[in-house]
């Protein structure tokens, strides 16, 4: 999706005295003119956070490639095996060619002389030419003017401008990284400013460059920091206005369904476990010191009941306590890929009251929420580093965002409202089906017109780009529409047993045709975690067979069940069909 950003003038620090102003310039293209002026009450903490979520922007965890040792060995065999036969021949032909040497030198002496002339002639040319070239500085001027680009801003080569949303509550930062497998939020509340004027609401793209990230840094305790967010741009030092920045980029398919897919995972429940700053600098400084060299690469969490928590580093085979507490209701293990992301909330150690971890379950991503007291930031990591948030589960249809709802109605009531929670959404729609309205939500999602605020467990409206998202980037897709039909089935073979371990088996049987039968299978603990799934068609043999990679037969029955999963006074180890719920129900 090709986007044209437009700024009054680049964003930039400008200081009197004591007195600094961080002005951030708005795109300009947009419908809504976002402005916003307000003193930062704590200014070095706001600092540490931009600067984490500007780490976040421009990192890239992504796998390189590495040469194999295979090809070395075969070099080393291929270099003998030419030396050797140049042993054994060699001797002879060079013989031959020191002769055939001496006849073409004495022939080129003669030729020497008239070479030089026709050299001379072809530079005189040449000469000529140049002076009426008018290209002829072409490629000096392209080279400086890269060079000029990389040393004012090198953000324009591959990072994308962050987006920032004035609500009526907080100011929130929204950022991407460059691999797209870490998401960053940076949530400010309004009374974390002495507001200057009345703030106009709406989202907009910022122009945050690496220029603007050296000044920000100089920020000092004794300074007033005013955050300034100004349509009309930020005069230089002879108070010229410069004129337009334009940006022309091609946002990636990934980036903008990355949004929608973030949020539809924030919106499923798992397990949170608080940290103090003491157990998430123990984490960073153990990933600091040690960097492993070989598989397996992972950070096993050990919980187990009223008891601290365990993380066990592999290939190192360290354990680590902490301090936290676990106080889910059964014991489990969550393993943790692409741990070396964690490093990125090192900066927000010392500035942090407390860190909550979210775990979703195996295979599926993990959120940390690291609460500053006015300012909240949100990272959400993907399953893994070389996995962004697009690629495998389809966590829309885990939250039962599928189709369209009544997409219209939540859109005008969040635009109109700014932020609800779900269940606030739900009661202002209470004679329209749940099913549908959730539809809505999810639609609002994938086209980018809200996100899913962790931190207060509500809606948020935020346009997120400057033009209207392509219908290719939010239609249903063909896995949403499997999971559709294959929902009308689920029922028809599903039983469900709950054994001791107060775990919740679900399993169905799916005749696609006369001939073709899939068995499907999930288990659900007391916390509401997948701990095993399975089933037998190729699709699910075919990939990573978790969570991860899900078919639309594992998705149908996931939805499902989440209207089982509150049933009580189920007898352990009982199979029950669907008929025996309704006789209870009834």
């Amino acid at each position: 999706m090709k986007v044209n950003y437009k700024y009054a003038s680049p964003s930039r620090c400008t200081q009197v005295n004591d007195k600094t102003t961080l002005g951030l310039s708005p795109d300009l293209s947009r419908d809504e003119k976002v402005s916003f002026s307000g003193k930062l009450k704590h200014p070095l903490l706001f600092r540490d956070a931009m600067l984490m979520l500007r780490e976040i922007v421009i990192s890239d965890m992504s796998k390189k490639t590495k040469e194999r040792p295979e090809y070395f060995e075969w070099l080393n065999q291929e270099i003998e095996k030419r030396v050797k036969a140049h042993k054994e021949y060699m001797p002879n032909i060079r013989e031959a060619l020191k002769k055939e040497i001496n006849n073409y030198d004495s022939i080129l002496s003669v030729k020497s002389n008239e070479i030089k002339k026709l050299l001379e002639i072809q530079k005189n040319l040449q000469n000529q030419i140049d002076q009426y070239d008018a290209w002829k500085d072409y490629y000096k001027i392209e080279k400086d003017f890269w060079k000029f680009i990389r040393d004012r801003d090198y953000s324009l080569w591959f990072v994308l401008d962050p987006v920032i949303t004035v609500h009526n509550d907080q100011v929130s930062f929204e950022a991407f990284s460059i691999d797209e497998s870490t998401y960053g939020c940076l949530s400010v509340a309004m009374n974390e400013f002495e507001l200057l004027q009345e703030p106009k609401l709406g989202t907009t793209n910022i122009d945050f460059s690496a220029k603007l990230e050296e000044e920000m840094q100089r920020f000092r305790s004794y300074t007033d920091v005013t955050l300034s967010v100004n349509p009309e741009g930020f005069t230089i030092e002879n108070d010229i206005v410069p004129e337009y920045v334009e940006k022309k980029i091609d946002l990636p398919e990934t980036w903008i369904k990355g949004f929608n897919q973030v949020s539809s995972a924030a919106v499923l429940s798992g397990i949170e476990i608080e940290l103090s700053p003491s157990d998430m600098y123990d984490i960073c400084a153990f990933l600091r010191k040690h960097k492993e060299n070989k598989s397996p690469r992972y950070m096993k969490w050990i919980l187990e009941p009223k008891k601290r928590v365990q993380i066990l580093f592999e290939p190192f085979g360290t354990v680590i306590t902490l301090n936290a507490i676990y106080n889910g209701n059964q014991k489990r293990e969550e393993k943790i890929w692409g741990r070396r992301r964690w490093l990125v909330v090192e900066k927000l150690i010392p500035l942090s009251n407390a860190f909550y971890v979210n775990f979703l379950g195996f295979g599926m991503p993990q959120f940390i929420r690291a609460d500053m007291g006015t300012m909240q930031m949100t990272i959400g990591f993907s399953s893994w580093s070389s996995n962004d948030w697009v690629k495998g589960t389809a966590f829309n249809v885990m939250a039962g965002f599928t189709g369209n709802g009544n997409y219209k109605d939540v859109y005008k009531l969040l635009k109109n409202e700014r932020c609800l929670s779900i269940d606030e959404i739900f009661d202002d729609f209470s004679n329209v089906k749940s099913d549908k309205v959730k539809s809505g939500i999810g639609m609002l999602f994938r086209r980018g017109e809200g996100y899913f605020d962790i931190v207060n467990n509500k809606v948020r409206f935020r346009r997120l780009c400057n033009t209207p998202i392509p219908e290719e980037l939010y239609e249903i897709s063909d896995i949403e529409n499997d999971v559709q039909k294959y929902s009308k089935l689920t029922f028809d073979n599903m039983k469900v047993k709950y054994t001791r371990k107060k775990e919740f088996i679900f399993s169905t049987t799916y005749n696609e045709d006369r001939w073709t039968s899939n068995d499907t299978e999930i288990v659900i603990d007391q916390d509401g975690q997948i701990t095993k799934l399975n089933c037998s068609c190729q699709k699910f043999k075919r990939g990573e067979r978790n969570i991860s990679d899900p078919c639309a037969h594992i998705l149908s029955l996931y939805v499902a069940s989440f209207k089982l999963l509150k049933l009580k006074n189920l007898e352990y180890d009982k199979e029950y069909k669907i008929n025996d719920f309704m006789e209870m129900l009834l």
